[in-house]
C-alpha cells in the first residue's frame, strides 16, 4: 500500500553516499523478528538491540519509506484527545499515567537522539495550543487546569499575551513545555543504523509472505527465504495487521506543505510548535534551515490522493492558512505531499500481545502522536518480552 504522494521534504535531508545497510548472513534462529521498518520498528530495534537478543528487522521496501517519510516531526505529550477528556473516557489515573508516559517518552527520545551516529535534529521546544474559536476557550481552560493539577508544565495565555508574542491574536492558548521536534526520517534511519551496529540483522526489500505460529516458534516465509523466530513484533504502521482483526482503527488522509527557507523568522516566538483546538486541526513548525512545515486539512477518506491538481490546491489552502498566522512572511511553497494516517476509535495506540497467540506482539502507533507512541511502545514491548510489569499494559492492550 502507498502511504503518500507528492514531494516529500524529509527525503531531501537524508545524506547521500551513506553506506547501505549490510546484507546479513541469515541466522538459523532469531529470538525476535520485527516486521516493519518505519519509526516504530526502528525504535523497537534500537531498544531490543540492548537486550542481548538475536534480532532481525524486516522491511518490505527501504527503511523509513512509508508513513515515516511523511511525518512532520512534532513531538508533544499532549494528544489528539485532551487530558480531561481522556480522564472522562478511561478514568483519571489511567489517563494521567498515559499522559505521563508520553511526557517521559520525549525525554527518552532525546537520549536516543544523542546516541545515534547522525544528527537527527532533535530540538526541545514549547508548543502553543490555541483556541480556534471563542467557543473553545472554556474547554481549553479546563484542559489547562487538568494539566496543572497533575503536574504538567503548562501556562495559560490570554488573547493579549498571544498577541504580544505573535503577529496574530487568538481567544486563548495553552503553552506546554517539554515538547520537541525532530527530523523523523533521520531519526528512523539513525536508530536502525545504531541497531545494526549492535548486531541486529537488517533486511530491506524483504516481504513477509506467510506467517506460521506453532507452539515452539514462529516461521516467517519471506521473499528472502524462511526465517524462524521465538517471537514476532509487528510494527507495520497503517497497513493491515497480520493475524489481527480488531476493528479499532480507521484510515484518513492528510496534507502537508514545506516552504522555501525563510529569511527572517524573528516574529516566531521561541520557534514554538503551533496547533489548534479545531478538529481536524492545523499544525505548524520550523525546520533546521528555517523552512515552515504546515499540515492539516484532514479528510475521512481511506484511499490515497492521486490527483496532482487537487494536491496543488491543498497546498495553496495551507499557504493561505499560514499567511493568516504570519501575514508579514513571504511564503513560497517548495514541497507538497498527501499522506495516509491511521487513528484508533478511542484515540489510543495498540500495543501488546495478541490475545490468542502470545508469540505475536504489536506496536501500532495510531494517531497524531505516532513517534511518541513508538518510543513508549518500544519500551513496553521490551518489558512484555522480559516479563517486567508496565503500568501502560492494560491501557493500550489489543483487546481493550
Amino acid at each position: 500500500m502507498d502511504f503518500h504522494m507528492g514531494s516529500l521534504y524529509w527525503r531531501t535531508t537524508v545524506e547521500k553516499g551513506l553506506p547501505p545497510f549490510r546484507q546479513p548472513v541469515p541466522a538459523a534462529y532469531y529470538d525476535i523478528a520485527i516486521v516493519g521498518g518505519g519509526i516504530s520498528g526502528a525504535l523497537c530495534a534500537y531498544i531490543l538491540s540492548q537486550e542481548g537478543l538475536q534480532v532481525a528487522l524486516i522491511e518490505e521496501k527501504e527503511i523509513g519509506h512509508g508513513s515515516t517519510s511523511a511525518n512532520t516531526g512534532l513531538l508533544q505529550y499532549s494528544n489528539d484527545i485532551m487530558l480531561h477528556e481522556l480522564m472522562e473516557q478511561i478514568g483519571n489515573d489511567p489517563a494521567v499515567r498515559f499522559y505521563k508516559a508520553c511526557e517521559a517518552a520525549i525525554g527518552q527520545l532525546e537520549i536516543v537522539a544523542a546516541s545515534l551516529p547522525l544528527d537527527v535534529q532533535f530540538r526541545s521546544r514549547s508548543s502553543l495550543y490555541y483556541a480556534s474559536t471563542e467557543d473553545d476557550v472554556p474547554r481549553l481552560r479546563k484542559e489547562w487546569q487538568a494539566l496543572r493539577q497533575y503536574g504538567f508544565s503548562a501556562e495559560y495565555w490570554t488573547p493579549a499575551e498571544v498577541e504580544s508574542a505573535f503577529p496574530f491574536s487568538k481567544a486563548g492558548a495553552i503553552i506546554t513545555h517539554g515538547d520537541a521536534e525532530v527530523n523523523p526520517l533521520r531519526l528512523c534511519r539513525g536508530a536502525v543504523r545504531y541497531a545494526e551496529e549492535q548486531g541486529v540483522h537488517i533486511y530491506e526489500n524483504t516481504r513477509v509472505l506467510e506467517i506460521h505460529s506453532p507452539k515452539e516458534e514462529v516461521r516467517l516465509e519471506t521473499t528472502n527465504g524462511e526465517m524462524r523466530a521465538g517471537k514476532v513484533v509487528f510494527t507495520t504502521g497503517y497497513t493491515t495487521f497480520p493475524c489481527l482483526d480488531h476493528g479499532k482503527e480507521k484510515l484518513n488522509r492528510t496534507f502537508a506543505m514545506a516552504t522555501k527557507p525563510m529569511e527572517d523568522v524573528s516574529t516566531w516566538k521561541e520557534r514554538m510548535m503551533i496547533w489548534e483546538t479545531e478538529r481536524p486541526y492545523l499544525y505548524t513548525r520550523l525546520t533546521e534551515d528555517d523552512r515552515i512545515i504546515i499540515g492539516g486539512l484532514d479528510e475521512e477518506i481511506s484511499s490515497l490522493l492521486h490527483n496532482r491538481s487537487v494536491l496543488h490546491s491543498k497546498g495553496e489552502q495551507l499557504k493561505r492558512k499560514l499567511e493568516d498566522l504570519f501575514p508579514e512572511m513571504p511564503i513560497e511553497i517548495d514541497h507538497i505531499w498527501a499522506a495516509m494516517f491511521g487513528e484508533s476509535t478511542d484515540n489510543l495506540p495498540l500495543i501488546g500481545r495478541h490475545p490468542k497467540f502470545p508469540r505475536l506482539l504489536y506496536l501500532i502507533g495510531l494517531g497524531g502522536n505516532g513517534t511518541v507512541y513508538s518510543m513508549l511502545g518500544a519500551r513496553l514491548i521490551r518489558d512484555l518480552l522480559a516479563g517486567i510489569p508496565n503500568d501502560l499494559t492494560d491501557i493500550v492492550r489489543l483487546d481493550r
